[in-house]
């Protein structure tokens, strides 16, 4: 047991007992002496000899040559000061200028004002798209029911998301991958609801037709619907199965339909568990190095319904104030008590835990039963991995018990893919919890959690996601099971390994460009998350109008999901991505940058 740990902690770049790093686990290509596990170039098991890289290289065609050396620069450095923190920086993410924050504070006080403004005129002319019409069914008087909602109630639905409707919720008409048809929609009421081109009035669908056809990026689609070509830079496709998916997992997937139901329709408890289950629930336990694992059929009821299970009235959960909306649920359910640390500050997390052990609940000043650390391993909306060394170090100090998110990282990060906690060195023994879902880098949909059998099986019972709500389709289960051989190289073949390294490369050099143009960018380098901020509520809209227009599919978020200064795009890289169409985008958005004016970094106008 002790050489399997031994042997797991130098591939992670782990600490010998003596405290110092193993030579093993040093990269001599590194232009900083920072302790690193294999590189991606390496055999997905992470483990290769020097003669293997080096005809692979040999072999290897590599489209980044021109920049490799400056954008290994930039990782190994980002990955010394967050990840290792072994070099000392003042570097601070971008702040909002001054310029920005008051013209994105009056960009909200007119669409306000506007807004009630008219909301008082419908009032009294009885005119407008949102005035309540009288109809015949019993519910709609008000004598005797209540209204569903009130006007105050949904007033920034009204009046400012859905001025911008149509750059959300876009529907497509392909596979999700690196290149997608989006399809058009129209609307007649402002907004208020969209409809898809094809499904208006025949005379007015054919001028609308004949209009978008004349764009360059138009095409038809089924039913001669009409759709938009576009490149994706904004969904989650990581490793990029959504591209090859008839070549690398469709095989398995299709012909599992012979033996397997599409729906078992009962819970796990019950009927739920075939032994694709099983297989799945096997392979992640031995992919992350833990006891046992369990799957459940969607990522965000992982959370929801995983973290009450685990901690209730007389605990304390102290989550870092970033955390995912499915985590902040499942904490407020549980009954806890929460403490919220500041953002990857684990000297704040550090006194929390100090205050909570020598102070302990209010009141009675009683211990704590447990206490549960919350973080991710890579933070969805800032792009940013998490501190996880001395997340566990501090946590093991005060005997606090880690939960790890590891949904956009696992099968993202890491020489092989197991995520933050092999990119950072951490063994995952030291981690108790270990979440993350298949519908990032898997193509799949569903989470897991991953701990000892002690843990799994006292889940399996008292989690309300395992005990109650339906199993992952067995289908779902071969098409995860079929993306981790591949990305665990069980296949015969090396297109993980090359996955995760076009993951990585594609990452990288996305963001060198961005931040080149002077953009505000969020993250670290070897994230494939890139938020670019816009903080105006007005260029929300415009940057994506813009990018659409342009052949890009772009996420563009704003308040309540951000904070109501930090609207910004969200860029998602995947391995399906080529250079050639990187640059073709980062030239769309150069200009588009110009238009809207969003060079913050190169001066406090944009």
């Amino acid at each position: 047991m002790s050489t399997k740990k031994s042997l797991l902690r130098r591939v992670l770049g782990g600490r010998d007992r003596r405290g110092k790093w193993d030579d093993f686990s040093r990269s001599p290509s590194m232009s900083m002496d920072i302790p690193e596990a294999t590189e991606a170039s390496s055999t997905s098991s992470g483990v290769a000899s020097q003669d293997d890289s080096d005809n692979e290289d040999e072999n290897f065609l590599d489209p980044y040559s021109d920049v490799r050396e400056h954008m290994e620069f930039l990782a190994s450095r980002d990955k010394a000061r967050f990840a290792f923190r072994t070099e000392s920086h003042d570097h601070k993410e971008p702040e909002i200028t001054s310029f920005a924050a008051y013209t994105t504070y009056l960009g909200y006080a007119v669409l306000i004002v506007c807004g009630h403004i008219r909301d008082i005129f419908a009032r009294f002319t009885g005119v407008g798209r949102y005035v309540r019409r009288n109809t015949d069914f019993p519910s709609d008087n008000l004598q005797y029911f209540a209204p569903l909602l009130k006007s105050w109630e949904n007033f920034y639905t009204r009046r400012l998301y859905h001025r911008i409707q149509d750059c959300f919720n876009r529907p497509i008409a392909s596979n999700p991958g690196a290149r997608i048809h989006v399809l058009e929609r129209v609307s007649s009421d402002g907004n208020k609801t969209m409809d898809l081109l094809d499904s208006l009035d025949p005379t007015e669908s054919n001028q609308l037709r004949e209009k978008y056809s004349a764009g360059s990026h138009y095409v038809q689609v089924t039913g001669n619907r009409v759709a938009r070509a576009c490149l994706n830079i904004g969904s989650y496709n990581y490793l990029g199965f959504a591209d090859d998916w008839h070549r690398t997992c469709g095989p398995d997937v299709i012909s599992s339909l012979k033996n397997l139901p599409v729906s078992v329709g009962s819970s796990r408890r019950e009927y739920g568990t075939t032994s694709v289950h099983r297989e799945v629930e096997k392979l992640v336990a031995n992919f992350l190095g833990k006891e046992d694992a369990m799957v459940l059929n969607m990522g965000f009821n992982t959370n929801a319904t995983t973290i009450p299970a685990l901690v209730t009235r007389g605990d304390l959960i102290i989550s870092d104030q970033l955390n995912h909306t499915s985590i902040v649920n499942g904490a407020r359910a549980s009954g806890a008590a929460i403490r919220t640390f500041r953002h990857n500050d684990t000297d704040h997390l550090e006194s929390i835990l100090r205050e909570a052990i020598v102070m302990g609940r209010p009141r009675t000043r009683r211990p704590w039963n447990k206490i549960l650390v919350i973080v991710e391993g890579i933070y969805s909306m800032e792009g940013e991995y998490c501190d996880l060394r001395n997340v566990v170090r501090v946590s093991k100090k005060y005997g606090a018990y880690v939960y790890l998110d590891e949904a956009h990282s696992i099968g993202a990060m890491g020489p092989t893919g197991r995520g933050c906690a092999e990119y950072c060195g951490v063994d995952t023994d030291d981690i108790d919890i270990m979440m993350g879902t298949f519908t990032k880098s898997f193509g799949g949909m569903g989470g897991y959690i991953a701990a000892s059998k002690e843990v799994v099986n006292f889940l399996k019972h008292q989690c309300a996601g395992s005990s109650y709500h339906n199993s992952l389709s067995p289908i779902v289960c071969q098409q995860i099971i079929s993306s981790f051989k591949v990305i665990m190289g069980l296949d015969g073949t090396d297109i993980g390994k090359e996955k995760l390294r076009a993951l990585r490369d594609n990452s990288n050099y996305f963001r060198m460009r961005l931040n080149e143009m002077g953009l505000h960018v969020l993250g670290h380098y070897d994230s494939p998350i890139m938020p670019v901020m816009l903080y105006n509520p007005t260029k929300i809209a415009a940057f994506s109008r813009e990018c659409l227009k342009r052949g890009l599919a772009v996420v563009v978020v704003g308040f309540p999901a951000v904070p109501i200064l930090m609207s910004r795009a969200r860029f998602c890289i995947s391995a399906g991505h080529t250079r050639p169409e990187l640059d073709k985008a980062l030239e769309q958005i150069d200009d588009i940058a110009d238009v809207l004016k969003l060079r913050y970094g190169r001066s406090t106008f944009g």
